[in-house]
């Protein structure tokens, strides 16, 4: 283990685990300590499987040999330390060609407690592992600390330098001594009672940091035995700067630790949100134009999570109006995206899967049809595929979502006047890119044509449809703005839906970051669209979901800096009730609590 810098903490506000101590590697898995290793279902083997940086053995010393037990009555002869951890230590370090993991950088701890009399005890150790020398710390990857009855500090050197020990805190070690210290540890319960729950009390947090400090100022790593054991414990250990994450659980601290580089992140670019002026906000006179935007999988979390990662500020904190949707397809609690999106867009509930049909599968008409029959100009826009469930709600009607070639050509029978977002090559494939042209549609496949496309118009391009982590820019609010210049100025008005696709994509991937940059430049569209709003006093905007995606809970956040870190329980959607915002003339109406099919509605009485 390298030397580690001293740690600064706040008492107030806990830091992310980025902040704490610098390792021999930036794996989060170094950190993790398998204590009671001997205990687990497979000893060494598990804590290696999950590539835990430290594993504890405790050993007794009897007729010659090293056992691995915690109590002299639980020795058994097939139980020793050679069998349960030496030979498997041997036989990595051969298949990885020298080193402990097959990544070169990390070394393991072996952190080796001894139970019976400390200098034959020592001893025996000492004479196991000479053969072994070259492949122990400081010539090899694996450190071998000694805890539990060591020798007195002074008798430190009498050791040779394959043997670190595990220091106490408030012990004045030598220069000399300290460069034999592989680690200091002590008992949680001297300074905190704190049960894993909530965060430590502050005097409880100032003692914590205090003896974590002691040991970083020797530049040493720390650990707490003892500790809390649960996910909220290990996050809130890690903000306080421990080196040692103490665990029985070594599967669960395994699963939690891998998944950091997609539960965590950092903004570095900040906005200030519009501020609506809410003056026809409570109105109930006329809707000329409705603005629906449909934030994929988005829940409560993800819109926190942005608001987090934005300073504590977002757009949609603005709407004062607010609602929420009951989400449930007419086959499953959970719905998908088809049957989410089906139901407000044409006010059926229907199956999983299904796009624009009721439950027996039976066509039914979208508020596409309606907005036309006033009127009105319509525009569909997605972050993703055009022809996917949410958009494809509202123009085909297919008994399966995966029909995409199929649902391309419903487009044929249901179009819009403009059309944006992914998915040309079902236009292509199947000939409705070729029929819209003859109709005098334009139709590119090329963003850059954007700009010089008049209504009506089909704009797909794969490759502009990618991620914002991927460098997608700003889509959403192009596309959005360029649909207003093509409505705005139809005397009956519009209606514009569009998707922020891929806040659903994230939740999919378990990938915070993913979910945070998607929901962010979801909520600047959504500034977009009330800064409209407010420029005429008649248009209504609605922003909702079809359903939460992740089952994401937000473990820790920091709305100073912009750090999120987060929590997903699934890889699919859940049930839970979505949010529905409203601003403008009728929002009053999207109060309450309802089912999807009511956004539909609620948007037809508005037409009407």
């Amino acid at each position: 283990m390298k030397a580690f810098s001293r740690l600064s903490i706040s008492l107030f506000a806990l830091l992310p685990w980025a902040a704490c101590a610098q390792t021999q590697s930036d794996n989060p898995l170094s950190r993790a300590h398998s204590h009671n290793d001997y205990m687990q279902a497979a000893p060494f083997a598990l804590a290696y499987q999950h590539q835990f940086g430290s594993v504890e053995a405790d050993v007794h010393f009897r007729n010659d040999t090293l056992f691995v037990a915690h109590d002299a009555r639980d020795i058994s002869s097939d139980r020793t330390f050679d069998k349960l951890y030496l030979q498997q230590i041997v036989k990595k370090v051969a298949q990885n060609q020298g080193s402990i993991f097959k990544d070169k950088r990390r070394t393991m701890t072996l952190l080796v407690d001894l139970k019976t009399v400390s200098r034959p005890t020592l001893d025996a150790l000492v004479k196991i592992l000479a053969p072994h020398e070259s492949l122990l710390a400081p010539k090899g990857t694996v450190k071998v600390v000694v805890s539990g009855n060591t020798p007195p500090a002074d008798q430190f050197e009498q050791y040779p330098a394959y043997i670190f020990f595990d220091g106490r805190p408030g012990v004045n070690y030598t220069a000399g001594q300290a460069t034999r210290l592989g680690m200091i540890s002590q008992d949680f319960h001297r300074y905190s009672q704190w049960n894993g729950k909530g965060i430590p009390v502050e005097n409880d947090r100032k003692a914590l940091t205090d003896v974590i400090a002691q040991a970083h100022a020797l530049g040493k790593p720390f650990r707490f035995w003892a500790s809390p054991d649960n996910i909220n414990a290990w996050k809130v250990l890690m903000n306080l700067g421990v080196d040692y994450i103490n665990t029985d659980h070594v599967a669960e601290l395994g699963t939690f630790l891998k998944s950091r580089k997609n539960a965590e992140y950092k903004s570095t670019r900040f906005y200030k949100p519009y501020q609506p002026t809410y003056k026809n906000n409570d109105a109930l006179g006329k809707v000329k134009n409705i603005i629906l935007l449909i934030g994929d999988g988005m829940g409560l979390a993800q819109i926190y999570s942005g608001l987090t990662a934005n300073r504590g500020e977002l757009n949609l904190g603005k709407f004062l109006n607010i609602g929420f949707s009951k989400t449930a397809s007419s086959d499953n609690y959970i719905t998908d995206s088809a049957a989410g999106a089906t139901a407000f867009a044409t006010g059926n509930k229907t199956r999983n899967r299904a796009i624009g049909v009721d439950s027996n599968l039976v066509a039914v008409s979208s508020i596409i049809r309606q907005v036309k029959a006033t009127g009105r100009k319509a525009a569909l826009i997605s972050a993703g595929d055009i022809t996917d469930a949410t958009p494809a709600a509202f123009y085909a009607h297919r008994p399966e979502r995966s029909m995409m070639d199929e649902i391309a050509t419903d487009y044929l029978k249901e179009p819009v006047d403009v059309l944006i977002g992914g998915g040309y090559s079902h236009f292509a494939k199947t000939k409705t890119a070729d029929t819209l042209k003859a109709r005098g549609f334009q139709v590119s496949d090329n963003w850059n044509d954007l700009s010089q496309m008049k209504a009506p118009f089909v704009l797909l391009d794969d490759r502009h449809t990618v991620s914002m982590l991927n460098g997608r820019g700003d889509f959403l609010k192009d596309s959005f703005q360029k649909a207003l210049q093509s409505l705005q100025s139809n005397r009956k008005g519009f209606f514009i839906m569009a998707e922020g696709a891929q806040v659903d994509y994230g939740g999919h991937a378990n990938q915070l970051p993913y979910v945070v940059t998607e929901m962010l430049d979801f909520d600047q569209l959504v500034g977009e669209a009330l800064r409209f709003a407010d420029s005429n006093g008649e248009t209504l905007v609605i922003v909702t979901a079809d359903h939460e995606t992740g089952g994401l809970t937000l473990l820790d956040g920091n709305l100073k800096s912009g750090y999120v870190d987060g929590q997903f329980s699934t890889g699919d959607h859940t049930g839970i009730m979505v949010p529905v915002f409203a601003y403008g003339p009728h929002s009053l109406d999207f109060r309450g609590v309802y089912e999807n099919t009511d956004i539909y509605q609620k948007m037809k009485r508005v037409l009407e």
